[in-house]
């Protein structure tokens, strides 16, 4: 996999003028399963979000979802990646950049092409890779209560 995602991040200069303080290619690389690779754009947590002070918030070590924050990662699912039934919690916005993926969900399937957009609410799901092309996809993880559905809390899980 040669997932390669150029990271640019503005900031201020001690004047409190724009500038841009980062421009590399992300190299908080992670995977979750065999044939997934994904890196970590920039994170946040509290809110209201504190946009003061230099720190490469990018680096940050979270899971997939960070507590009372936001996760911003982009991931390569390759061909035939390997399966992880999973739900977090959070609502998730999700961009294809390219290539083309099945969403799993408990009883049904839905394809997702390039420019597809997707919401993911608190969802039981799984990402399969059928093609023999890898799928690249822009996350965006907010952190959100656990869903509670038929009298019952579904807390995150895989």
């Amino acid at each position: 996999m040669a997932l390669q995602v150029r990271r640019v991040v503005t900031g201020h200069d001690s004047d409190g003028r724009a500038i841009v303080s980062i421009d590399e290619m992300s190299r908080n690389l992670v995977s979750g399963r065999p044939g997934q690779m994904g890196c970590v754009v920039w994170t946040t947590q509290g809110f209201p979000v504190d946009n003061t002070g230099s720190d490469d918030a990018g680096l940050r070590k979270t899971g997939t979802t960070l507590q009372n924050g936001t996760v911003f990662r982009v991931v390569e699912f390759g061909p035939g990646v390997s399966p992880r039934n999973h739900r977090t919690d959070s609502i998730d916005y999700a961009v294809v950049i390219s290539g083309e993926i099945d969403m799993q969900l408990d009883d049904s399937v839905v394809t997702l092409r390039a420019g597809d957009v997707l919401v993911q609410r608190g969802t039981i799901h799984n990402w399969i890779n059928k093609t023999d092309k890898p799928c690249v996809i822009a996350f965006v993880l907010i952190d959100a209560k656990p869903v509670e559905a038929g009298g019952k809390v579904l807390n995150a899980t895989g």
